[in-house]
């Protein structure tokens, strides 16, 4: 989609997406320092930078999570902690469930004997 075709989409009142893109944890910390040294709004740093204000707004809060400055999240931290938990979960599941299988075909091929 060109800007013109962009532009018309606007004007209609269709809300156009952008692809993924993503930032390195290093350019999040560089953009929520900008916000907190220069005095200027999120707005104003997402609109210059050409960022969606959510994604600014995101990056200030996880900062100000890790930064012990708030306490209603989890942290960098605790998040990829928890994310490494859920995958060894799913992983440790799914062993337990081809042993289960495992057994049943030994149980079932020993008995027939």
């Amino acid at each position: 989609m060109d800007t013109q075709d962009e532009g018309l989409a606007l004007e209609m009142g269709v809300q156009v997406s952008r692809p993924r893109r993503f930032f390195p944890p290093e350019y999040k910390a560089e953009v929520v320092e900008l916000i907190r040294t220069t005095g200027k709004t999120v707005g104003q740093v997402a609109r210059e930078l050409d960022l969606t204000e959510t994604a600014v707004r995101r990056w200030v809060r996880q900062a100000d999570l890790d930064a012990g400055r708030r306490s209603d999240g989890l942290t960098t931290v605790e998040r990829d902690e928890l994310r490494r938990l859920r995958r060894e979960n799913r992983d440790l599941r799914e062993e337990r469930e081809i042993l289960r299988k495992a057994a049943v075909f030994f149980a079932r091929e020993t008995g027939h004997r």
